[in-house]
């Protein structure tokens, strides 16, 4: 049998498979055509109960079987609808004959089978593929946001919380332009995280997930030749807003925000506006990686050991970041097909071109790419250490961090030229303790605020990081 983990030319169903478990069911070919026969099903139930002479309202065993072919549709269903495809060389026709299939099965009782014949003309009428496929993507991406992505960012949000409220006192000495800078705390870093993720996160949560069901160029021609008494605007708002879970005697729809203005095709704006989104967060989460990739290299943060990992061929000492070189990879990669992606959808010739096709088939690729970052992200996150003597050595090696204060004293009080005296004294130059303490005892300003500059130390001199941090 061949190995399809080794074959596989994705790594997302190859090497990396078993981590993407909860996202492949929404966004394979399979969750496209469980989404397509979903519509299908919905659109067909909305049409019975219309009120057409030529479709009375199906019976209660009949709504229960359609809505079985939604509810059981699995791998099978969905070979057999390729195996279709292959003679019709349409995939959307495929899922119609599927159904239509489905409803004449030789299992089915006689009289159910009766009713449905009655009704099988009515499987995708006036539909253009592109309602079926538009409200199918509509249906898989709002799925993937809600029982993926959000609660992936969710998992990050929490565990950066934690670790902001944990370390909000630790002290830890800045870099700006990579050289030393004015003290925070490690907590305060990871709330700086928190509340630009929470902000993105937020975002992407209310982006309105777009359908339209209105023909083959969007002014409901085909429908209103049928049935010119019909208010199918109406009819396809309700279709596409209703519930996809209603209550008893309210009408099944599929969830979605109607998009009443289209071409052939929804615009895909939404899709641009939720992928710009994903790729906010992703270069947030990117920002960060490198940062602790950093931290780690300078000996901030240890790495908990896993028995039987190896670092390196040949130099057995090492513990590399690899959760955070991993989430980096993975959320570049992500980004750059989500900005392609939402430069792309939106674009498409006169009524319609076929350009699209092929990329939105790609959204699971995109979105699997996050998901594997923000695994490696959340894997990397759990094994950090704090190396308090590292930070506390850096710290007490820094007090020439201390002319910020100084000067910025010594400006209060009017004393000339504070900031020049202090760049004169520290600039470029390994200062110690002593060096500050007698530069300050010689300064005219009042000794209460003298006093309180001897009293700090680079450690001490932290403004409210530790607050801003434990408030996150």
């Amino acid at each position: 049998m061949e190995n399809l983990a080794v074959t596989a030319l994705s790594p997302l169903d190859g090497r990396y498979a078993g981590k993407l478990s909860t996202l492949r069911p929404l966004m394979s070919e399979q969750g496209y055509l469980h989404r397509r026969v979903q519509v299908e099903v919905a659109w067909l139930l909305a049409l019975s109960d219309l009120g057409l002479a030529e479709f009375r309202p199906l019976s209660a065993p009949a709504r229960a079987h359609l809505r079985g072919l939604v509810s059981g549709f699995g791998t099978a269903q969905a070979n057999a609808i390729k195996a279709i495809e292959a003679t019709t060389n349409h995939d959307v026709k495929a899922v119609e004959y599927w159904i239509k299939d489905q409803c004449q099965a030789p299992s089915l009782d006689a009289a159910l089978r009766e009713e449905l014949a009655a009704c099988l003309e009515f499987v995708h009428f006036a539909c253009t593929s592109e309602d079926i496929n538009n409200t199918s993507h509509a249906l898989q991406l709002q799925a993937a946001r809600q029982e993926v992505l959000l609660p992936g960012l969710d998992a990050l949000l929490a565990r950066l919380q934690q670790m902001a409220h944990q370390w909000a006192q630790v002290p830890m000495l800045s870099r700006t332009h990579g050289q030393t800078a004015t003290p925070t705390t490690v907590g305060k870093e990871f709330a700086n995280v928190v509340v630009r993720l929470r902000i993105a996160r937020e975002r992407l949560a209310q982006v309105p997930i777009r359908a339209k069901m209105n023909g083959a160029v969007g002014n409901y021609n085909a429908h209103l030749s049928a049935a010119p008494h019909i208010d199918w605007e109406a009819h396809s708002r309700q279709v596409v807003e209703a519930s996809p879970n209603p209550a008893p005697n309210e009408p099944l729809g599929l969830g979605l925000v109607f998009q009443d203005y289209s071409t052939q095709i929804e615009s895909h704006d939404y899709m641009a506006e939720l992928f710009d989104a994903l790729a906010r967060s992703n270069t947030i989460l990117l920002d960060l990686s490198r940062d602790i990739w950093g931290y780690v290299s300078v000996g901030y943060f240890k790495q908990k050991l896993k028995a039987g990992e190896i670092g390196s061929s040949t130099m057995p000492h090492k513990v590399n970041p690899i959760d955070f070189e991993n989430a980096e990879g993975n959320l570049g990669l992500s980004t750059a097909l989500l900005r392609h992606l939402a430069d792309k959808l939106p674009v498409s010739r006169w009524q319609r071109d076929l350009s699209d096709s092929t990329v939105l088939r790609n959204m699971g690729v995109a979105l699997g790419h996050a998901v594997l970052a923000h695994q490696s992200l959340m894997t990397g996150l759990n094994k950090l250490e704090l190396n308090p003597e590292a930070l506390a050595a850096d710290l007490d090696a820094a007090w020439e961090v201390l002319a910020e204060p100084i000067q910025t004293v010594m400006r209060l009080h009017g004393v000339q030229g504070a900031y020049e005296q202090l760049k004169a004294v520290t600039r470029g130059k390994t200062i110690a303790a002593a060096d500050l303490h007698g530069l300050i005892q010689g300064l005219n300003i009042p000794q209460a605020d003298k006093d309180r500059l001897l009293a700090l130390t680079p450690a001490s001199y932290l403004g409210k990081a530790a607050e801003l941090a434990q408030r996150v």
